[in-house]
């Protein structure tokens, strides 16, 4: 069988090294599928692969010093080709035959057991007009394969065995399902399942369990009861740490308002500033996700960083003077500059607690620190402080942006009366792609009847 394979994969090498041109051997190397007339050559040998149900892998390679450089390699179920030009080692093997091969040199058919499998492996040169070897056309043949008819043999001697093993393991499988598979398969079945989302939930999942009442004796109900008191303890803890994460949730709220008055009650002109940009805010982010714009980076934990952050972003202006804060008149170029910095103040606070808190992976915290040191940079970066531009401006602070602007434009202050609603909204469409993210502005106008609606409610508020 082996001497009838080996003269059958030497036809089927010397067939398939007759479909690729030497000439074309050191492009096909250099620039793999993009070469001319590489994909038909692949076709081909892939089809003479198809077609020959006993070889195993089909392939050509060019030997070199360094190893073997993949020239042709067909793909396989379980084994991709390589890629051309792609360098693979010499299995130990071949070692003898190195020499031969790199002389160009015909070898004779060898059984192998190395990184491939055991194999029968025929190698055929290619040679060039002048006879020179460009590569070698290789076929390999399953052993295992091979050895079909020993494999046949051993299957009828051992189905002599089975066929009485299999009547004791029909009973004992009988027995196990009843006693063993069942309850441990309800018991998983009912761990996998269980849910932690509510307490509704937890109580439903812990109630399941105790249910199954297991009885049988054994180290599985002592099992069962294991589990059922690991699952009540757990449910426990879960609805303990839940109801403490709220109230530290509403506290970090509740403070983040406080600081947030705290800015707004010596800035005599925002009003209730704060409040409507978060409103605003949200309103996008809503807009934004039923759109499915920047849906990647709009998680649900990233709205709600940014809309609970969202009041602290004008929290630099705590170090701004009052006299440049509550001018009733246009700032100088000087007092201007310094209230500028209200974005750098703000940033090095929220980076300080980030810092004293050993908080550097909160998402709410680096949002914060977002809103407060970028909510004034611009989309053609002409905005301040660092003169950032398009995408390099995080995402939430291109938001507060157009919450922000708007809010101003709508807002009666100390030293202007507030713009019409439609002034302020044809305000926002023409910073489009200058001052503001154009995707934003798009979202906000979309939701143009809660942005009145709010808008509304802020001038009843304010009367």
């Amino acid at each position: 069988m082996v001497n009838d394979q080996s003269a059958f994969a030497t036809e089927i090498a010397e067939y398939a090294a007759s479909f690729i041109d030497p000439r074309r051997v050191d492009d096909y190397l250099t620039d793999g599928e993009t070469a001319e007339g590489y994909l038909e050559v692949k076709e081909s040998l892939r089809r003479i692969w198809e077609v020959s149900a006993s070889i195993e892998y089909l392939y050509a390679y060019r030997i070199a010093e360094d190893g073997c450089h993949v020239v042709f390699d067909i793909d396989t179920p379980d084994t991709p080709g390589g890629e051309p030009g792609e360098l693979v080692p010499f299995d130990e093997s071949f070692a003898e035959y190195i020499p031969a091969l790199l002389a160009g040199e015909r070898i004779e058919p060898l059984i192998s057991d190395d990184t491939f499998g055991w194999l029968l492996t025929v190698y055929t040169p290619i040679y060039d007009a002048e006879g020179a070897c460009q590569c070698y056309m290789a076929v390999d043949v399953s052993m295992p394969k091979l050895m079909v008819n020993e494999v046949v043999f051993i299957t009828q001697l051992l189905s002599l065995f089975l066929g009485f093993y299999a009547l004791i393991l029909s009973v004992s499988i009988a027995m196990a399902r009843e006693y063993l598979i069942k309850p441990i398969n309800a018991m998983a079945s009912a761990a996998g399942e269980f849910a932690y989302n509510s307490e509704a939930a937890r109580g439903d999942s812990v109630e399941r369990i105790r249910s199954m009442d297991i009885h049988t004796g054994d180290e599985i109900e002592n099992l069962y009861r294991a589990l059922t008191k690991t699952v009540e303890d757990t449910a426990a803890y879960i609805s303990e740490v839940s109801e403490k994460n709220r109230a530290i949730n509403h506290l970090q709220n509740g403070l983040i308002l406080v600081m947030a008055d705290l800015v707004e009650s010596r800035d005599k002109c925002t009003g209730d500033h704060i409040k409507n940009t978060a409103a605003y805010v949200q309103i996008i982010i809503d807009q934004m996700r039923r759109e499915g714009i920047y849906s990647e980076a709009i998680t649900d934990q990233f709205a709600e960083d940014v809309v609970n952050s969202a009041p602290l972003h004008d929290i630099g202006k705590i170090q701004v003077p009052d006299a440049i804060l509550n001018k009733p008149g246009k700032l100088t170029a000087e007092e201007f500059a310094d209230m500028k910095e209200h974005t750098t103040h703000g940033g090095s606070i929220i980076a300080d607690a980030i810092e004293q808190l050993g908080a550097g992976d909160s998402g709410y915290l680096r949002e914060a620190k977002n809103l407060a040191l970028c909510h004034h940079e611009k989309w053609d970066g002409s905005g301040y402080p660092n003169g950032l531009k398009g995408e390099e401006i995080p995402l939430s602070a291109r938001i507060m942006a157009v919450a922000d602007v708007f809010d101003a434009l709508v807002s009666k202050r100390s030293y202007k009366e507030g713009m019409p609603f439609e002034k302020a909204m044809s305000i926002i469409r023409e910073g489009s792609g200058s001052h503001f993210d154009p995707l934003v502005v798009q979202a906000f106008v979309d939701a143009e009847d809660q942005v009145r609606k709010v808008s509304a409610e802020k001038k009843a508020h304010t009367h």
